[in-house]
């Protein structure tokens, strides 16, 4: 794009379609791509070459860098990211840069960015995109954007719950702009939830009860490849990373106990079962529930991270054996009330009471 189109000069979009907000400030496509470019020249594109040296494995100059294409891929709520195409030696590296233009993104961007990074040590098996720089620049009329450089993933697409269809089920579309949008099969969209389950119980801590949060399938936060008949998903971004709930015991020194540990992880399932489903109309319609099937898709998303868990030693038997009892002895009344209550935050910290105790579980205390 040149300053000779007229979509330089217009507006970016900064509040999401239909929410009947008004734009924040007025920011046009020229001063972003204007900002973009500029986070490459402000060293001489020492940094990207560096980077490019880390994807390549090989030493990377600035000179070697024949050229960088940016793509504006969408607008979110918090950043505006680009596709960055950078040709070296005759191949193109695809990376990410995430541009915060509004208040809201510029005050998130940074504990995203450390996020990223704290989770892609701390995890041996990664869903999440390497992080490589971050840095805050000008556009030409001195407005300041806040963007980071990331990995870009070749070949995933956004996804979301489309129109619903005769039958009464609402079908998974694919947002594949290259080869055409397409609806999963119901076998596929049992694989995606069930992947996406076992993703976010891959970062759930099971003694810190740190989880990632908040996210949302109406934002495009999971991405999906298929190849073939097979998907593979990835989650590409971590707005917060925290504690499940506070209670007045976080100031008391020492390890959790099997109880708290069990009782922590069932509140977990519950908010991600009901998380799991919500999605917006084609991204950004009226909110709806998918279909009832996503729960079991998500449950056994859940054994399988949390069989990949290493073992606790204070549990008497792997994590998912573990919890597969704790969730048995709850009955259905325990369970309605705990997940009505999660949608009430106040009532976060009195959900414990509403727990099996350990005394009826059957396990050495």
């Amino acid at each position: 794009m040149s300053s000779t189109s007229a979509l330089w000069w217009e507006a970016l979009p900064l509040a999401r379609p239909n929410s009947g907000q008004p734009e924040p400030i007025v920011v046009p496509y020229g001063q972003y791509f204007e900002a973009a470019r500029s986070f490459f020249e402000q060293d001489g594109c020492a940094t990207l070459s560096a980077v490019l040296a880390r994807r390549l494995e090989q030493t990377v100059l600035p000179g070697d860098i024949r050229e960088i294409r940016i793509h504006l891929e969408k607008h979110g709520e918090f950043y505006h990211p680009a596709r960055i195409e950078a040709d070296v030696g005759g191949r193109t590296i695809p990376l990410v840069l995430n541009v915060a233009v509004s208040d809201s993104g510029k005050q998130h961007i940074n504990a995203e960015f450390n996020t990223l990074k704290r989770l892609n040590v701390e995890f041996a098996e990664s869903f999440l995109p390497q992080v490589y720089t971050l840095s805050q620049v000008a556009s030409g009329a001195r407005r300041k954007f806040s963007m980071f450089l990331g990995e870009w993933f070749p070949d995933y697409h956004e996804f979301h719950v489309t129109r619903q269809t005769p039958n009464n089920s609402h079908p998974v579309c694919v947002w594949d702009d290259r080869k055409g949008h397409y609806c999963l099969s119901g076998r596929q969209t049992a694989q995606l939830y069930r992947q996406a389950a076992r993703i976010m119980t891959a970062y759930y801590n099971l003694t810190t009860f740190e989880q990632i949060s908040p996210w949302h399938h109406a934002a495009g936060d999971f991405i999906v490849k298929r190849d073939r008949h097979q998907l593979d998903l990835k989650l590409i971004t971590v707005r917060g990373y925290a504690p499940l709930f506070h209670t007045p015991n976080d100031q008391v020194a020492g390890e959790p106990n099997t109880e708290q540990i069990l009782q922590a992880l069932l509140i977990f399932f519950l908010k991600l079962s009901i998380r799991m489903r919500l999605d917006r109309i084609d991204g950004i319609g009226e909110m709806v529930w998918s279909d009832a099937s996503v729960v079991r898709s998500t449950l056994q998303g859940v054994w399988d991270g949390l069989a990949q868990k290493p073992a606790e030693p204070i549990l008497p038997d792997t994590v998912d054996i573990c919890f597969k009892y704790y969730l048995s002895i709850c009955s259905p009344q325990d369970l309605f009330e705990l997940a009505e209550s999660i949608s009430q935050p106040r009532t976060m910290a009195m959900l414990l009471t509403l727990i099996p105790s350990e005394m009826d579980l059957g396990l050495p205390m």
